[in-house]
């Protein structure tokens, strides 16, 4: 319900499923070790993923550099006392020459610990200095860096998904300033969602649809509704059962379905459309704070968010045609009053201009003036 006139493309995703699952497991490797300290822990990242196929990662005392860790020296004698062996001076040697640091268990054979080949390690090696990188996190301390990459790697990019099992602590105490970076969407309690600019970063979005060329006569009869939800996510069919068997929203099966499984379409937009906005705008001024508030108190009594019908029958007690409702809601979401998981239904909630201390937008101002 968000408009897509002049929006950037979206950035791709940086790694296949099976490569997202190489990522978390190189990180449940590191989380494995006996290390304790953050810095330790970020350059043992860096270092497995290089070496998880010769079983030696090279590093320079540049790319030490880059790592901003506060205790370098530390972090080095860290690995060190686990039996990596550091080939060469990597503190005080020439920053520029690459130094060997070999990782027992790495080494290319049948009982290595991370059997990545070619192109899956130099994958995963991407995505780590590219999370490290993005711009909310690169200059941040090592645990909040080191934090971006464990939520990446188990963040899907359709709905708020559980924090990692195995993150360590320090990574979990600086998750509010995550959020507050910008590199979090959503953060409630134990789950959380990345936020837009990053979202391509996710190591767990679901696998593309095959495509295949059939006959008319081969074409397969549409999925029910229990198919459909066999092969939803573990966080989809959560959602599906709280709106499914929400007492007071009472919805049948029928809808509810309908609701998930339809495709959507965009809702043609014309003058009359655009007029009935401006009156009811007129008659209900500045909606966004009621709006934002309905959607939390619906949010917290439903276990789930409000539909557009929902939320705009909460704001106004005349009915409104369904493309004056989905008008309305786009409005407010792009003012920053709500945001959604579109096109999943029943996921509207506040936005960032909700958030106590937000910056009125200038969209927001606009319409309050109008």
């Amino acid at each position: 319900m968000t408009a897509t006139t002049g929006a950037p493309s979206p950035v791709p995703f940086l790694l296949t499923p099976q490569q997202g699952e190489a990522a978390r497991r190189l990180l449940s490797y590191v989380t494995s070790l006996p290390l304790r300290a953050a810095d330790a822990q970020l350059l043992a990242v860096v270092v497995a993923i290089r070496a998880a196929q010769k079983g030696v990662g090279n590093l320079t005392g540049q790319d030490l550099r880059s790592l901003r860790l506060a205790d370098a020296e530390g972090a080095v004698a860290a690995v060190t006392a686990l039996g990596w062996q550091v080939r060469g001076d990597l503190i005080g040697g020439n920053p520029d020459i690459p130094v060997g640091i070999a990782v027992p268990g790495l080494a290319d054979g049948p009982d290595r610990l991370l059997p990545f080949g070619k192109v899956k390690r130099s994958r995963v090696s991407g995505w780590t200095s590219r999370t490290l990188n993005a711009k909310p996190v690169k200059k941040t301390p090592p645990a909040m860096r080191l934090a971006a990459l464990y939520l990446a790697a188990h963040a899907k990019p359709d709905l708020p998904g559980a924090l990692p099992a195995d993150m360590p602590e320090h990574c979990r105490a600086v998750l509010p300033d995550l959020l507050a970076k910008g590199f979090l969407k959503e953060l409630d309690g134990t789950t959380y969602l990345l936020a837009d600019a990053v979202r391509h970063l996710s190591g767990m979005r679901p696998p593309p649809a095959p495509a295949v060329r059939a006959r008319e006569e081969d074409v397969a009869e549409p999925l029910s509704w229990d198919a459909w939800k066999a092969q939803a996510s573990v966080a989809l069919r959560r959602h599906v059962e709280a709106v499914e068997n929400c007492p007071r929203c009472s919805l049948s099966p029928g809808r509810v379905s309908e609701a998930f499984m339809r495709k959507p379409a965009p809702a043609q937009l014309d003058d009359k459309v655009l007029a009935a906005y401006a009156a009811w705008r007129h008659s209900h001024p500045q909606p966004g704070p009621r709006a934002a508030q309905f959607a939390a108190e619906f949010r917290a009594a439903h276990g789930h968010g409000p539909s557009v019908k929902q939320l705009c029958q909460g704001l106004a007690d005349r009915k409104q045609s369904r493309r004056l409702r989905i008008y309305i809601v786009r409005q407010l979401i792009a003012e920053g009053w709500l945001t959604n998981t579109e096109p999943v239904p029943w996921t509207l909630r506040p936005g960032k201009a909700a958030q106590p201390g937000a910056p009125v937008s200038s969209a927001s101002t606009r319409a309050r003036t109008s």
